[in-house]
């Protein structure tokens, strides 16, 4: 009888070495509860499955199981993961879930339903790389990659892909896909099991590019973007892979329940960390996500201010239509004064104003200026002026911007007038602080380089492209109501200017992490730090050292999340982005920055395919700001030819081969897409954007673009399948 339940309580002794008592050792998840009923037949993802493992290599650590009959047999405690058919998924992984992977592996994360992971606890390290620009059709042939064929990547233009007009006459066409009735994966309302289930890679079923990924992962796994299908948004997958909600007490979530609108942020045990203002600038990428015409002086060659020009003429943001650009001729203008700065000011040596605009709506449905405001640093007013347009007004928005006729009949101030001013005030030390800048900025017809966006500084919880308004920043953050006339009365734009003053200035008191997401939410270097390193017994708490992590990307990544890792390393090409991941692995040979034995989290991400397929922020920013009929989107980008477009996939595959190959044993390595094909999710919204701007002012037969329920469905499918991403997990 004791043998026999001494085998019955050993007999799943293998799976799992964690400590006794811990949670980890105590609630199995129920993948692995089905992965060990399975039995031995199930398909466990080790990459080096023809290299025979020394258990006596993990410290000693040697388990024995009692089979059957009571003869002791050896096994290794080696780490996999294991997905069976008995997972039974309903559907989709999603980005959190590649998160809790992670987090089960390193931290004492919740256990993942969709695959079990045996020996979580062996994981050391764990790699993410971020890969946009790779979806699901590369894999099923439906996004041609055989260079043979002759044929171009397979992305009709969004006319002829939905059947939408040229034309602008919606009754005209009926998109093939609602026409024809097909059912294409996208257009269905219930998802397939094909559509969420993993599929196995085989080497000899894939495209040349493709192959090494084989050699690499045994699954290619569906995971879908966040989003919102009903609203048709897709949201940031970097935001939602490294973020994660802060959990809450149930007093927290009764008195935040209590609360109507914005719930106040809790300041009182936050460490304070004075900060000088030009550290939240805005970067040109920021500038470009958020639309804002560029300032010549962000550019440093000729060329590239010449290619400027150009595409500001198509977009018809030139001078001789009214376009003024400040005078300052290079980012570094206001440099020379930080030397010459009290030690500590907050603004260091620099002007800084806040601004506010009201507009109305004039002929042709355009938008144009009919007040502007500007306070200074002690929130005394430099400029409030009432602007006369140059066409007359059809709209004057008085529930929004407070202006009426009888205020506007004796105001002879013009456009031009303000632009003169407005040169003379705007400096090359001047910082502009406003609440959505890229607006009033447009309004005015004027670029200035250094803009502090208080929509960017004080990002939305959920992450872009979302934005919190003004109102909800000030009733959160400074525990002021304002805009109390909205619908009635309209906006005081005095009191926007100082809001936004003070959502700035107390930025700089309590520094770079106050406001950000990882005041509301919490990045997982954060929660990774909180874990103690592997081989040490100690808890953080304790005084023990807790898990670092690295943020390789191109650019700055210092900024946003990379001041939350420990490390963070700039890159311009993906190859300096594998030679950071390996170097973040193994650590500084001298251990100058990174210390040896590297560090146990990184998150990485390649761009040259999503630059090459016309997926990045660029391509985003040339789309809206250029001239053309947006019914016929593949005038905006060129298509890369058959050859370089398998190339750059080919080129990337083997980035990713390359970071496999050397990363060391029992490291866990993710690979996720993000979205899928967002392209043509993108230029629907344009075309509704401009569909709701025009319909305000002309009739339906002068309308450039008619959205109609053809339009809306297509909308709709267009999102489903920016939803659709991939990802690759394995454990070396």
């Amino acid at each position: 009888m004791g043998s026999k339940k001494k085998r019955k309580h050993l007999q799943y002794a293998d799976d799992d070495p964690s400590p006794e008592g811990s949670t980890e050792a105590q609630q199995p998840g129920i993948a692995a509860t089905l992965a060990r009923l399975r039995g031995p037949d199930i398909h466990s993802q080790q990459v080096n499955r023809d290299t025979t493992h020394d258990p006596t290599e993990d410290n000693g650590e040697e388990w024995t199981v009692v089979g059957r009959g009571g003869k002791k047999r050896k096994t290794n405690n080696y780490p996999a993961l294991v997905y069976a058919d008995l997972h039974k998924q309903q559907s989709s992984i999603k980005l959190v879930d590649l998160q809790n992977l992670v987090l089960y592996c390193l931290a004492n994360g919740t256990s993942p339903q969709w695959i079990a992971v045996r020996h979580h606890a062996q994981v050391k390290k764990a790699v993410v790389l971020f890969v946009p620009g790779l979806e699901r059709g590369m894999f099923d042939g439906s996004v041609a990659l055989d260079t043979s064929s002759g044929s171009p990547e397979q992305h009709p233009k969004l006319s002829e892909k939905h059947g939408l007009p040229v034309n602008g006459d919606a009754s005209q066409n009926v998109p093939s896909i609602i026409a024809t009735g097909q059912n294409d994966g996208i257009s269905r309302t219930h998802a397939s099991p094909d559509d969420y289930l993993p599929v196995r890679l085989a080497a000899e079923s894939l495209p040349q590019p493709l192959k090494s990924l084989a050699d690499c992962f045994e699954y290619l796994w569906p995971v879908k973007a966040p989003g919102d299908d009903r609203y048709s948004k897709v949201y940031s997958p970097l935001h939602h892979m490294l973020n994660s909600q802060l959990p809450k007490s149930q007093d927290q979530k009764a008195t935040e329940k209590a609360v109507k609108g914005a719930k106040p942020v809790n300041d009182h045990h936050w460490e304070s960390k004075r900060t000088p203002i030009t550290n939240f600038i805005a970067t040109k990428e920021e500038l470009q996500e958020n639309d804002y015409v560029l300032h010549p002086a962000w550019f440093d060659t000729e060329s590239e201010k010449e290619d400027e020009m150009k595409r500001r003429a198509r977009a018809r943001q030139t001078s001789d239509l009214g376009w003024v650009d400040t005078q300052v001729a290079s980012l570094r203008a206001g440099d020379d004064l930080r030397a010459d700065s009290e030690q500590g000011s907050l603004t260091a040596g620099r002007i800084v104003l806040a601004m506010d605009c009201e507009m109305c709506t004039v002929e042709d449905g355009e938008a144009a200026l009919t007040r502007i405001s500007l306070v200074n640093w002690d929130g005394e007013i430099v400029v409030d002026e009432l602007v006369k347009p140059d066409k007359p007004i059809i709209d004057y928005l008085t529930r929004f911007s407070g202006i009426t006729p009888k205020k506007m009949d004796p105001v002879t101030t013009t456009l031009a007038d303000i632009q003169k001013r407005l040169l003379d005030v705007l400096t090359p030390t001047t910082i502009l602080v406003g609440h959505s800048l890229n607006s009033d900025l447009e309004a005015l017809k004027l670029t200035h380089p250094f803009i502090i966006d208080t929509s960017i500084l004080l990002p939305h919880p959920r992450g872009p492209p979302l934005k919190s308004s003004l109102k909800w920043l000030a009733q959160k953050y400074l525990g002021r109501e304002i805009q109390k006339g909205h619908g009635s009365l309209g906006h005081d734009s005095i009191e926007d200017s100082r809001a936004c003053l003070d959502l700035v200035k107390k930025k700089c008191e309590k520094g770079p992490e106050w406001g950000s997401i990882a005041s509301t939410s919490e990045t997982i270097f954060k929660r990774l730090s909180r874990s103690p390193r592997s081989g040490q017994h100690k808890s953080t708490s304790d005084g023990g050292q807790g898990k670092a992590g690295a943020i390789i990307d191109h650019g700055a990544p210092e900024k946003n999340f990379g001041q939350m890792a420990t490390f963070s390393i700039g890159c311009s090409t993906d190859a300096e982005v594998v030679q950071a991941v390996n170097r973040a692995v193994v650590g500084d040979f001298d251990g100058a920055t990174i210390p040896g034995g590297g560090v146990d989290f990184i998150w990485a991400r390649m761009r040259e395919l999503e630059t090459a397929r016309g997926w990045s922020n660029n391509h985003r920013y040339d789309l809206i700001q250029m001239d053309t009929p947006l019914t016929q989107p593949n005038d905006v980008a060129t298509e890369p030819s058959p050859t370089e477009f398998a190339e750059k996939v080919a080129a990337s595959v083997s980035c990713i081969s390359q970071v496999h190959t050397s990363l060391p044993p029992c490291t866990l390595l993710v690979v996720y897409s993000g979205t899928g094909d967002p392209r043509d999710l993108a230029l629907l919204q344009q075309m509704q954007r401009t569909f709701k701007q025009e319909y305000k002012t002309k009739k339906w037969d002068q309308l450039s673009v008619k959205w109609t329920d053809t339009e809306e469905q297509a909308l709709k499918k267009a999102c489903r399948k920016a939803r659709e991403g991939l990802g690759f997990v394995t454990i070396t």
